[in-house]
């Protein structure tokens, strides 16, 4: 059976696709993160981003030493979809749909400037949204004397710099109060900049670094998630899973414990979700930071395993497996992947998690007279004031028969107003900043006579009441001030 076919041309409206391109989910750090990918495509060494925040029309130019581009490579490279994703590339080509110049750049901008120089000469092209939508045609405009051109200062020798102008979408509503717009981008790029150093770190850190970053003439540095530097981080043999399409390597790290960083490192670890959100899965796709955290429903979040990182590198061979978006800013984990890192993820988690409760038994079971006591009642875990504790007892015994009673309901009012709610989000958001109250330095006295006092009198010698007290953890953390009090409490005991 034949069929009569017609042919028409269903072209796509150059002003409806091109807004369309505006709106795949970018924001200002994965928009300048896809810049710094072409860059390094092209082999540049130096990156250098400029933002002019504060005139009447800011703007912001990405500038590198690449190879730079001819005039017909330009023109190439401000094709909408210039590359196809299933072709071969090289393992340093960090692009895959030849969208990201154009996307990321009208996602903050509606005028697109690309100007560049190789083998001396210069070519230079611009999108302008609002004439696109205007003429409604894919119209390149070629710029021949750019003398005066915005940002021609920035070109090097050979290389080329990315202008975007028209900063619509960064002005946060701002259009006639400068000083708040200014204010709202430069907060926007100081979280730009957090990214651009947690993504490229490998890049650009270490003594030779492949690449120098920098915003405004600042040197960027690096920020490793897995804190590879750090003396106590602890690191679990690699792991190499071979597949048809490449190699994936499986990297298991430990963070320390926040009192073995100082604030700053923890914190820039940490980043502005705190360590709870940063654990799990960091994948990289040719050195490029890809995933930042989350276990990708291989794991639950929980404090026991906040400093749990794991990297995963593979190559660009994988990005149609892994599911590599246009930002490349999102995956998916291959099944066999998947199943893989399953076992990984469980065999890593759990240790981390036997560790932290090993401990936490420990001083339960080896902990002398603590001020509370954990008891489980009814499927729950309740946590009570010790009422036999020797500070309370010693107390207690020197109390009016009449007002004991209400010396303890006083203690068990404590006990049962403990406020757990605020305690679980606290320790949820930021459990490092949850500290205990200070201790008077008579009250630390009372504590360590009364508990001496009771030891001595249960037949522990006078040479082990050091030892035996510091296992107690609220005088282990104060040893520093509670050992002097020892002392003197032997001594007196002694003359």
């Amino acid at each position: 059976m034949s069929f009569s076919i017609r042919k028409v041309d269903a072209s796509p409206y150059a002003a409806s696709l091109i807004e369309g391109h505006r709106d795949f989910g970018y924001s200002l750090e994965t928009a300048l993160a896809d810049i710094v990918d072409n860059a390094i495509t092209a082999k540049a060494k130096d990156v250098s981003l400029t933002a002019e925040t504060a005139s009447d029309e800011p703007w912001i130019a990405i500038a590198d030493d690449g190879t730079g581009m001819t005039e017909v490579e330009l023109i190439e490279a401000m094709r909408l979809g210039s590359k196809n994703p299933t072709h071969e590339r090289s393992a340093e080509d960090l692009g895959r749909f030849g969208l990201g110049l154009k996307s990321a750049s009208f996602s903050q901008c509606r005028s697109l400037t690309v100007l560049t120089r190789k083998n001396g000469s210069i070519a230079c092209a611009r999108w302008n949204l609002d004439r696109i939508s205007k003429r409604n045609d894919w119209s390149l405009e070629l710029i021949d004397d750019t003398s005066s051109l915005l940002g021609r200062e920035l070109l090097p020798e050979t290389g080329t710099v990315v202008i975007w102008e028209n900063l619509d979408r960064l002005n946060g509503g701002y259009t006639h109060d400068l000083v708040k717009r200014a204010e709202h981008i430069n907060s926007e790029l100081s979280q730009a900049e957090r990214h651009l150093c947690l993504v490229f770190h490998r890049f650009i850190e270490g003594t030779n670094p492949s690449l120098t970053l920098s915003l405004n003439g600042r040197r960027l540095k690096p920020i490793d998630p897995m804190a590879s530097s750090h003396s106590a981080t602890q690191r679990d043999p690699e792991e190499v899973l071979r597949l048809r399409q490449g190699d994936v390597l499986i990297r298991c790290h430990t963070l320390p414990h926040h009192k073995r960083m100082s604030r700053e490192e923890w914190e820039e670890i940490g980043g502005p979700e705190g360590h709870l959100k940063s654990q799990g899965l960091y994948v990289y796709r040719e050195k490029r930071l890809i995933i930042a955290g989350g276990w990708l429903g291989l794991a639950r979040q929980t404090e026991l395993t906040k400093l749990c990182r794991i990297a995963v590198d593979i190559p660009n061979t994988m990005d149609a497996e892994w599911k590599i978006d246009v930002k490349k800013a999102s995956a998916q984990l291959p099944p066999l992947v998947r199943e893989r890192l399953k076992k990984v993820v469980e065999r890593f988690v759990g240790t981390s998690k036997r560790t932290y409760r090993k401990r936490g038994q420990k001083l339960v079971d080896e902990t002398r007279f603590p001020i509370w006591n954990r008891v489980q009642k009814d499927g729950q875990i309740v946590f009570r004031p010790n009422l036999e504790h020797p500070v309370f007892r010693t107390y207690d015994e020197q109390l009016p028969e009449d007002l004991r009673e209400g010396f303890e309901r006083c203690l068990r009012l404590v006990g049962s107003g403990l406020p757990i709610e605020t305690l679980h989000a606290e320790l949820v958001g930021n459990a490092e900043a949850v500290a205990a109250d200070e201790t008077s330095a008579n009250d630390l006295e009372q504590v360590v006579y009364s508990l001496s006092v009771t030891l001595m009198e249960n037949g522990v010698p006078s040479e082990a009441l050091s030892d035996t007290l510091q296992t107690n953890p609220f005088l282990r953390v104060r040893w520093e001030a509670a050992g002097p009090i020892l002392e003197k409490f032997l001594r007196t005991r002694t003359s």
